[in-house]
């Protein structure tokens, strides 16, 4: 192979690896605007059919459980997901006047997967003012599709002092 073509491949692969890096960025950038219009189908095609997120609710304690609703809560599948961003608790949440920030992303690409690490923050509406509600450390787990990137796992957990969310931001830097 010539000095050009062999410098051609590796240009072709940084740019399919900044590609991978920006879809992912796009995926995760989305989720704020389509959970907060509440867009239900839409915030749930964005995991995997059989995907998880995971805000305190742990993994599922029966087979066939689809959702655990409220502050700490989880949903086991994309359906569950959709009916999360349809339900009372987050309706509540969105009619109120509210914006779910996600932080600039950590990522670690792994040729068909990749981890994200990130901050998330949600804001609540409080009179003429907003205030910093729940702010939380984020491990999003993601899979290549035939479709595109997708989320397969993401855990959310409080940054309330509790072990468990420095261990999400420590091992996403590993």
């Amino acid at each position: 192979m010539s000095d050009i073509e062999t410098r051609l491949a590796a240009l072709e692969a940084k740019v399919h690896d900044l590609e991978d890096q920006v879809a992912l960025y796009q995926l995760m950038s989305a989720y704020g605007p389509l959970v907060d219009s509440g867009d239900a189908e839409a915030t749930a095609g964005l995991w995997t059919e059989d995907g998880v997120y995971d805000w305190g609710g742990g993994p599922p304690p029966a087979l066939g459980t689809p959702m655990k609703e409220g502050a700490a809560g989880a949903a086991y599948s994309q359906a569950a997901i959709a009916d999360m961003v349809r339900g009372p608790y987050h309706q509540e949440i969105i009619h109120g006047g509210a914006g779910h920030v996600i932080g600039l992303p950590h990522l670690r690409i792994d040729g068909d997967t990749a981890i994200g690490t990130s901050y998330s923050r949600l804001y609540r509406r409080d009179g003429d003012n907003f205030r910093t509600w729940r702010v939380g450390a984020n491990r999003w787990e993601f899979v290549r599709t035939p479709d595109g990137w997708r989320v397969k796992y993401r855990t959310n957990r409080v940054l309330n002092g509790d072990a468990e969310a420095r261990e999400l931001l420590r091992r996403g830097m590993e």
